[in-house]
């Protein structure tokens, strides 16, 4: 029972893999525009269905005091009077400029530019859950070098006390080593210090409730990596066809650029085809009044019509045309952010490559 305790109290260091594959599980941010997506594909579903007919039932029950317009007689009289009445409505959107199929569209490149967002997001994780394991191994190495430096440092000392003793060598040069061990003490404390501060930052971004006993295992082939080094305009090149955030701008433009075809679409006529059914029952409270069943007004007051409504724009105080505008804007304004987009790109990929350079040369 103890050895079996022991053993499952030893926690296994984490792979770089495990740590990616944690915070991806972890992360808030994930989950938020996880969520985002989600809504915008409601969006996207509510713009296709928005070509299916409207159908809509009714049902009024009135009572009407003193004069009133009776349904049973068509003519204004002094009586009370009570009314029900049922329908059925439906219409279908037969032309309208196209707005519906531009409303799809502008949903569907927002659905993707959503997605582009998440992936951006992860990418980041990523990259800085590697910059985050990374940091930790480099912590580790300058731990280990500040320890093996003082055990040095220590066996000198030994080897020197006893020089001393034996009156082979000045008492003072001692003090020269045991001062150069108190710093290289100083430079372990703060080396692990560092360590447990690097430990703590990737447990927290993991979203980790306890990192004491957290370690990181370094890949065995590591220092035997050759890194081959692209050039930066080889690096952008390639990034600038498949990075999410360039995805996303692009996407977003597209979406700018159909909602300006939807707005235009409302100088446009609609016409609908219009569908109804309906039926009633009145009672009338008059002495000497035959009123008919409930059955008989039913099967009798029944009525179905089928109407094509044309609405032609003529005026209207100039909305669609201040809201082309403004969409229009927003073509633009969508093109600078996709030219924003690649140009930051470009200088991270020059950043990042003129930091691996100097990395390479420190290496």
């Amino acid at each position: 029972l103890v050895v079996t305790t022991l053993v499952s109290a030893q926690r296994k260091p984490w792979t770089l893999q495990q740590c990616v594959d944690t915070a991806l599980a972890n992360n808030r941010n994930i989950k938020q525009q996880a969520l985002t997506k989600r809504t915008k594909e409601i969006s996207y579903q509510q713009a296709r269905q928005n070509r299916l007919p409207d159908l809509n039932a009714t049902v009024d029950q009135g009572v009407n005091f003193g004069r009133s317009l009776s349904q049973i007689t068509n003519a204004y009289q002094n009586s009370n009077s009570t009314q029900s009445s049922v329908g059925v409505r439906g219409n279908l959107i037969l032309f309208n400029g196209l707005k519906l199929k531009h409303n799809i569209d502008v949903q569907r490149a927002e659905l993707n530019a959503s997605g582009a967002d998440l992936e951006k997001i992860k990418s980041d994780i990523t990259t800085s859950v590697a910059a985050g394991f990374l940091q930790i191994l480099l912590n580790k190495e300058l731990l280990q070098i500040a320890t093996d430096q003082l055990g040095l440092t220590k066996t000198k000392i030994e080897q020197r006390q006893g020089l001393v003793s034996a009156v082979k060598m000045a008492e003072g040069e001692m003090y020269e080593l045991n001062a150069e061990e108190s710093k290289e003490e100083l430079t372990t404390v703060q080396a692990q210090n560092t360590l447990n501060l690097s430990l703590l930052d990737l447990a927290q971004f993991l979203e980790l409730d306890h990192f004491e006993d957290m370690d990181v295992a370094a890949p065995e082939n590591l220092s035997e990596l050759e890194l081959h080094l692209l050039t930066a305009d080889e690096v952008y090149q390639s990034a600038v066809t498949h990075r999410p955030e360039i995805m996303g701008a692009e996407y977003r433009l597209q979406s700018s650029e159909s909602f300006v075809k939807a707005t235009r679409s409302d100088f446009y006529p609609v016409l609908k085809l219009i569908g109804q059914f309906g039926t009633g029952y009145s009672y009338l409270y008059m002495n000497n009044f035959t009123n008919f069943t409930f059955n008989d007004q039913f099967k009798n007051n029944m009525s179905t019509s089928i109407t094509l409504d044309l609405s032609i724009p003529i005026f209207n105080k100039f909305d669609v045309r201040n809201r082309l505008h403004s969409a229009q804007i927003g073509v633009e304004s969508s093109k600078l952010s996709v030219v924003n987009a690649k140009l930051e790109l470009k200088k991270t990929i020059q950043q990042a490559y003129y930091n691996a350079l100097g990395a390479k040369s420190r290496w």
